[in-house]
């Protein structure tokens, strides 16, 4: 029997651009893949190498972009114009585009609530129905709808 998914009627969330879900105070991994690698370089206008260097780790087989050592934001937030804002907002990995729905923040009920704690963006504002949802959730070569 196939298990049927708490979210079934579908969840709101609305991005207020808080940076919350890019800040610590727990350290973490904001995974990234070749191809995002190469865009986020492209945008900074750096060579790929650099960027690598300068903004990311190897964690195993993977990797990440790095935090700020103290606060565990991501590298990438910083403050523009009085606000915590990415400043590669436009490419920023598949990770990010796909918050707030990440299958740990899925899991059930308590779990989406809790996460809402952290995030005011969630249980308002737009609504997503359960196959757009699904969809969001599959999706990881965003960058081949930008061609």
């Amino acid at each position: 029997m196939k298990k049927t998914s708490w979210y079934i009627a579908g969840l709101h969330f609305e991005c207020l651009e808080c940076g919350r879900c890019c800040s610590g105070p727990e350290e973490g991994y904001i995974w990234i893949t070749r191809p995002e690698i190469e865009l986020a370089a492209e945008f900074l206008k750096i060579p790929a190498g650099q960027f690598r260097k300068q903004y990311l780790k190897r964690v195993g087989l993977r990797t990440s972009i790095i935090e700020h050592s103290v606060t565990k934001d991501c590298i990438f937030l910083r403050q523009v114009k009085g606000n915590k804002q990415c400043i590669i907002y436009p490419v920023r990995p598949n990770q990010c585009r796909t918050w707030p729905f990440w299958a740990s923040n899925l899991e059930n009920p308590g779990s989406w609530n809790e996460t809402a704690q952290r995030c005011p963006g969630i249980n308002r504002g737009k609504y997503y129905g359960f196959e757009n949802i699904q969809e969001i959730k599959k999706k990881h070569k965003w960058w081949k709808d930008k061609k």
